[in-house]
């Protein structure tokens, strides 16, 4: 239980990340947010002691996930 809870912390505190720079209508077109994105995910997995992700492709599928909820969220 103590892993999915953590889990779960983890997974509220990357939704709260990129809610907080998909809120620009470009964000997905830009590399300066991007990058902040990236370095912010990078920080919140150690935060949570999770080893960084090294596969960009890791990065690209939160990213089109997020743009894809903001799409049907509207």
């Amino acid at each position: 239980m103590f892993v999915c809870s953590k889990l779960i912390i983890l997974a509220k505190a990357v939704k709260a990340l990129v809610d907080s720079q998909a809120k620009f209508s470009d964000w997905n077109k830009r590399d300066d947010i991007k990058s902040a994105l990236k370095a912010g995910l990078i920080l919140l997995l150690d935060e949570h002691g999770y080893p960084p992700v090294e596969r960009d492709e890791v990065y690209g599928e939160i990213f089109e996930q997020a743009e894809n909820f903001k799409k049907h969220m509207r």
